[in-house]
């Protein structure tokens, strides 16, 4: 093969992987992006008007999913109420302000909203449920552990061992607060203590408002401890002791619904590539979400502390 012939073999052949690279790129986006659209599934058979049925699950990282099936339920006239099931020890706090929110102007725009715990609603979840206009336990169900938390690792004593050094330049003396490779100081720590104090009392002037509970009162229950359902009942903190099934006919009830309602939920269609990878693409980046972009302010229930 001459020179010239070579030159073009190659310069083809490399134009067809570059080519080839561009499509499997955008087949990815393609059958990743197909798993977005949402149609709904019926949760029980009953025969009158619709409950919608939103769920939230495990550690609250991020809001976007729930907040848009609330609107879309609030949105839609068919929709009679929405039960918001909430089994989460809590999470972030600004997610879980922004699902609160929405829960409260779903509350508040005409749409009831009836809140049922499962084994855990907690802090971040116990927050969310503060919007609605009714909550619902079950007796054993772990509730408020109305509270913040921050923490920081620490990773400069194994990083001096291995030879690890870092140099910050920064623009003021607080600019590199909570950096794992020094150790905190007292300034560092006044100054988190602050922010948290100010987003615990963020915490208390909602649940103080929502529930109708004195401040001074309420502050002797939040020192971040759970309480079961029975407690929370005596507390104030829940309006009634039930089951999952007696939220549906409590939220019945309260919406005028005559009969058996049938409940409803989101069902997500998984696309062709999360059918072959095994899992779905909202677990892979959640994934990611838990080990690296985990806030660091949280409402958050952590039994292990």
């Amino acid at each position: 093969m001459s020179s010239s012939s070579s030159k073009w073999f190659w310069g083809i052949f490399l134009s067809l992987v570059f080519i080839g690279l561009i499509f499997v790129g955008i087949s990815f986006l393609f059958f990743a992006s197909v798993i977005k659209q949402e149609s709904t599934e019926y949760y029980s058979t009953g025969t009158g008007d619709k409950i919608g049925l939103v769920e939230i699950n495990d550690v609250i990282i991020n809001s976007e999913s729930v907040v848009g099936q609330i609107k879309r339920f609030r949105e839609d006239k068919s929709i009679k109420a929405i039960i918001l099931r909430i089994n989460s020890p809590g999470g972030g706090v600004a997610a879980s302000q922004e699902i609160y929110e929405e829960v409260k102007y779903t509350r508040d725009h005409g749409k009831l909203v009836v809140v049922s715990m499962g084994s855990i609603a907690a802090s971040g979840g116990y927050y969310i449920a503060c919007g609605s206009n009714f909550i619902v336990a079950n007796p054993g169900t772990l509730t408020g552990s109305i509270g913040v938390i921050a923490q920081f690792i620490s990773i400069k004593d194994l990083a001096d061992k291995l030879g690890i050094e870092e140099t910050t330049i920064k623009s003021g003396e607080l600019k590199d607060s909570g950096d794992p490779f020094r150790k905190m100081n007292e300034k560092d720590k006044e100054y988190f203590q602050e922010v948290v104090n100010n987003t615990f009392g963020q915490f208390i002037d909602v649940v103080a408002k929502e529930r109708k509970i004195n401040k001074d009162s309420l502050l002797q229950y939040a020192t971040g401890r759970v309480f079961t359902g029975l407690q929370a009942k005596e507390i104030g903190l829940i309006d009634s002791i039930g089951t999952f099934e007696d939220a549906i006919r409590i939220t019945a009830k309260l919406a005028g619904i005559e009969g058996e309602p049938r409940i409803i939920k989101e069902h997500r269609r998984y696309s062709i590539f999360e059918r072959l990878i095994g899992t779905s693409v909202d677990d892979i980046t959640g994934i990611k979400q838990k080990l690296f972009n985990e806030p660091i302010l949280q409402y958050r229930f952590k039994p292990s502390e």
